[in-house]
């Protein structure tokens, strides 16, 4: 969507539309924001709008679309981001109305992997996301789509559709993408097998995007995988090697894809070789921001994603991440505590700052233990409920714990 140089980001206006209870709405806008700047827009002016439902041909109606093209205006700005899914018609309608390219959530997060991915296999990926993605809406910039003549000389009765010739020619794309992956698939469960029979015990790191996954992994396994304060500067798994003293052994660990608010279903789905390594993991580190006022929120979508490929059944650690940012009345008050991380289930729960290396010896410390088969898991006397101000809920102290074995076996 980006075609400005470095020096010069496209400058951009985000709207975000409630549709009531039970919809997704940031009325910050704070994520899309981020999600711009990773794409390399500079957003320069941001609109809320509340309705019902989306407008059949407009998405937020023509009073709302005026205020936006008036700020388009004002602010000379070269293109609309949108929070929400939009369809193919009101997209290609928004883009006549406004006259700047539209584009929602769905196509800059497309846009971010496009450019992240790295290996074959991330690359591979991302085009069959965006090949999926694209195959629904090819109404939208196709000109070129009058009906072709069948028949020699152009003569007879009338042959394909060009945007037909185009749906077979990208359906063909997706067959053979998805071959590809298989092999990739195969290639991976092989691995795994191979782990399995030299009794590899391997650790995932999972987690919303920008928790500082990368940044843990690598002060863990002192690697120097990129990382950066972005959303989704990690998109291709890497694996290393993490020796514990304590338990006289090695862990295979894992820094894995970052989850997000309505991350589209057809990454979900085109990722899933990616993921497999957190759904065959024999322990995942949830890593949180500590330091985030939606962390909450971010729990859940990471929960939610998990379920759906079929990893929520795999001993979990939760890892707040970035303590070191949080005021001095919202640090924990103990290193490690335990976190209903959904309703009835419990899971250990670690404070650690990966940038200043605090609390590291502790997640050390639960990770062997996981791995030699003894994690204990503290439990609260009273049931802890999270602070105020989107604070983590206070450490409880070793006092008013007991100790419970927690399996890392598999169900």
């Amino acid at each position: 969507m980006n075609s400005s140089s470095p020096a010069s980001p496209t400058r951009t206006v985000l709207v975000g539309v409630d549709f009531g209870p039970g919809s997704p709405f940031d009325p910050t806008l704070d994520e899309l924001a981020l999600l711009a700047e990773s794409a390399g827009e500079r957003p320069v002016a941001r609109l809320t709008a509340r309705r019902k439902s989306p407008d059949p041909a407009l998405f937020v109606g023509s009073g709302k679309a005026e205020e936006i093209k008036a700020l388009v205006d004002a602010h000379q700005a070269q293109s609309v981001l949108f929070d929400q899914a939009l369809g193919p018609a009101q997209q290609r309608n928004l883009e006549r109305y406004l006259g700047v390219p539209v584009a929602d959530r769905t196509t800059l997060i497309l846009e971010i992997f496009a450019r992240r991915a790295q290996s074959h296999e991330g690359k591979l990926q991302v085009e069959l996301a965006r090949l999926q993605y694209l195959s629904t809406r090819l109404v939208r910039r196709w000109t070129h789509l009058e009906r072709q003549r069948g028949g020699v000389g152009h003569r007879g009765g009338p042959g394909e559709t060009q945007i037909e010739l185009d749906r077979r020619m990208i359906g063909q794309r997706i067959k053979s993408l998805k071959a590809q992956l298989e092999r990739v698939k195969r290639q991976r469960s092989t691995q795994r097998r191979s782990r399995e029979r030299n009794n590899t015990f391997t650790v995932s790191l999972v987690g919303y995007t920008n928790a500082g996954k990368s940044t843990l992994f690598n002060a863990l396994v002192k690697a120097r995988t990129y990382a950066a304060d972005q959303l989704f500067a990690t998109l291709d798994t890497t694996t290393r090697q993490l020796y514990l003293a304590e338990a006289e052994r090695s862990v295979s660990l894992s820094d894995t894809v970052g989850f997000i608010r309505d991350l589209p279903h057809t990454l979900v789905e085109a990722f899933r070789a990616t993921l497999q390594e957190a759904a065959d993991a024999d322990l995942l580190l949830h890593v949180v921001d500590a330091a985030s006022p939606s962390w909450q929120e971010q729990v859940e979508e990471v929960q939610r994603v998990l379920k759906e490929i079929q990893a929520d059944d795999i001993p979990q650690v939760v890892v707040f991440n970035k303590v070191d940012l949080l005021e001095p009345s919202g640090r924990p008050r103990a290193a490690v505590d335990a976190f209903e991380v959904e309703p009835h289930r419990t899971v250990p729960r670690v404070f650690v700052s990966a940038a200043q290396g605090e609390g590291l010896d502790e997640l050390r410390h639960i990770i062997a233990q996981a791995a030699l088969g003894e994690l204990e898991l503290p439990v609260p006397a009273e049931p802890q409920t999270p602070a105020e101000d989107g604070e983590p809920a206070p450490a409880c102290t070793s006092a008013d714990t007991q100790k419970n074995r927690v399996s890392t076996a598999r169900a």
